[in-house]
């Protein structure tokens, strides 16, 4: 399939965020809270930023659907979020900024787990692929973060790293899954932590803020409209961010990559990513 073509579906699925009521009631799977004590031991002068994607789905999300084999939710290698070519996988896996460390196999709702870690700086990036079918649970473990309701380790190379809400920054990637459905928890902040945020998903900035004002997050880049969150977005928001780079650069550098791959218009790249509340 050329880019072109690629690009027509694309459109075809941002424009048709229509909800479909899943055939399956599924049950929320969490990782496990630690305690004040245990969340203390890892080391705290490597940071992390943890993304989050629900993988593509066409069976049970709420979006026009995709060619098949970019738009199977329990696919990984071949889903548009993840293994396609601007999927967080293949994507990082070709930077020049990254390095691939590892890859883990976790349970039947995070189908993958990959390791990066930045060729200069102490960062590690930690990308969970949520099967498709599991979008409400993304969503909550993404909040959870944000809130430091959730916190947990992770053993990279010697290293314990923070994940969850021990990471730095906490990003989703994928369908908005709140314009089709709703939660009613309330994810208040738990340590009075300021966790900074990333959300690349159709119209975040309207359906996120209810949920993300409480977690005290610090939303660096959402959306105002309909957007295909491919990964170049974030990581060129990421390499403005790891260097410590002001909040405009993080949003100026993410909306020229989505202009340069979408060839939107810069203008309008910025109209749609947006930052701060």
């Amino acid at each position: 399939m050329n880019r072109l073509m690629l690009f027509s579906l694309l459109g075809q699925l941002f424009m048709g965020c229509q909800y479909q009521p899943s055939p399956i009631n599924t049950g929320t799977i969490q990782s496990q809270s630690l305690s004040a004590f245990q969340t203390s031991r890892y080391d705290t002068s490597v940071k992390t930023v943890h993304v989050f994607v629900a993988l593509c789905d066409n069976k049970y999300q709420g979006i026009v659907p995709v060619p098949a084999g970019i738009g199977n939710g329990q696919d990984p290698n071949s889903n548009l979020y993840w293994g396609c070519s601007a999927g967080i996988s293949t994507y990082f896996k070709n930077s020049k900024e990254w390095v691939f460390i590892k890859k883990y196999k976790t349970d039947y709702v995070r189908l993958e787990r990959l390791v990066f870690k930045h060729k200069w700086k102490k960062y590690y990036l930690v990308a969970d692929a949520y099967d498709g079918r599991y979008i409400k649970e993304c969503t909550i473990d993404f909040f959870k973060s944000c809130a430091g309701q959730v916190k947990d380790t992770l053993q990279i190379n010697g290293h314990t790293v923070g994940i969850n809400g021990n990471g730095k920054l906490i990003a989703y990637i994928g369908h908005d899954g709140l314009m089709d459905f709703s939660l009613n928890q309330r994810f208040q902040n738990t340590d009075s932590l300021t966790r900074d945020a990333i959300i690349l998903a159709c119209k975040s900035k309207k359906y996120f803020t209810p949920l993300l004002a409480p977690t005290k997050a610090n939303p660096l880049v959402w959306t105002t409209g309909l957007m295909c969150p491919e990964a170049y977005t974030l990581h060129d928001a990421l390499t403005s961010y790891i260097k410590n780079e002001p909040v405009e650069s993080i949003r100026s550098n993410a909306a020229r990559a989505y202009a340069r791959y979408q060839k939107c218009g810069e203008k309008a790249a910025r109209n749609l990513l947006v930052a701060g509340w």
